[in-house]
């Protein structure tokens, strides 16, 4: 994953109407009588589901004042909520950091997959390209596509910061390109350095990658041992790389010897 670069304004007018929401105060988390979290908004005192990503596109945050800024383009929205993360460039060229910042609460259900059971794209053709040039070359469907995943994301502004930093992952502490990335922290602990073997594309070509790497951040649709997710950082570059990044690979969980059940753990790498 990466941190898009997009359009966008500190004021709603001409091309920018998508907004692009803070974390609303009726956001909640709690625990039920299983001890399990959920997170949804109190209604009669008991906890109900959040607002889906299709009641949200309805406007039912509206004028709630939670507007960060607003983009020109939904797709952009939707994207940057799949990275968690990103850098909004405004017309005076100003550059603003959103941070990652909350979730609805509902299901993360991944558009390729929803794509490919209506014969829209094939297996082997999904990936971030495929989705967007299929949301771009569709546009009177493309926001029923994008509703068909009901979870939402909500952003804090970060300021303009240091442009040569990465995001913030789940640590607090700035991701590192190549060496970052994120997992399920019920599988693999925060922190937990982690020896990563599979392949990037490069140049046009599948090039072994074979490196330390450690868990900082999380992911939203991430989930179990067998997969985490890497961070590429910021640019083109960053954007080609994880938009391609489809290889198998290895990873090796690193912990102390003295630690219960202190052995490698292998599992597939994403």
């Amino acid at each position: 994953y990466y941190e898009p670069e997009i359009r966008g304004s500190l004021h709603r007018g001409g091309i920018y109407q998508t907004p692009v929401y803070r974390r609303p105060p009726d956001l909640v988390r709690q625990r039920d009588a299983q001890g399990n979290t959920v997170t949804g908004r109190l209604q009669g005192g008991q906890v109900v589901p959040y607002w889906t990503r299709a009641q949200i596109d309805q406007g039912v945050l509206a004028h709630k004042k939670l507007e960060l800024l607003w983009l020109a383009d939904p797709v952009d929205l939707f994207f940057l909520q799949i990275q968690g993360a990103g850098r909004v460039r405004l017309p005076d060229e100003r550059v603003i950091r959103l941070g990652f910042d909350g979730l609805n609460g509902q299901p993360y259900v991944p558009l390729g997959r929803v794509m490919v059971s209506r014969g829209l794209l094939q297996a082997d053709d999904v990936s971030m390209a495929s989705i967007r040039g299929w949301l771009e070359a569709n546009p009177s469907d493309a926001m029923a596509m994008m509703e068909q995943n009901p979870n939402y994301v909500f952003f804090r502004d970060l300021g303009q910061g240091d442009a040569q930093a990465g995001a913030p992952g789940a640590l607090g502490v700035p991701l590192t390109p190549g060496r970052s990335m994120a997992v399920d922290r019920h599988y693999i602990a925060l922190g937990s350095p982690v020896w990563v073997q599979t392949q990037v594309p490069a140049d046009g070509h599948e090039t072994n990658w074979n490196r330390l790497v450690f868990a900082q951040d999380l992911g939203t649709d991430i989930k179990g041992s067998d997969r985490a997710d890497l961070y590429m950082g910021w640019g083109p570059e960053a954007a080609q790389t994880a938009g391609n990044l489809r290889a198998g690979g290895q990873m090796i969980v690193l912990v102390p010897r003295s630690a219960p059940g202190g052995q490698k753990t292998r599992s597939g790498a994403e």
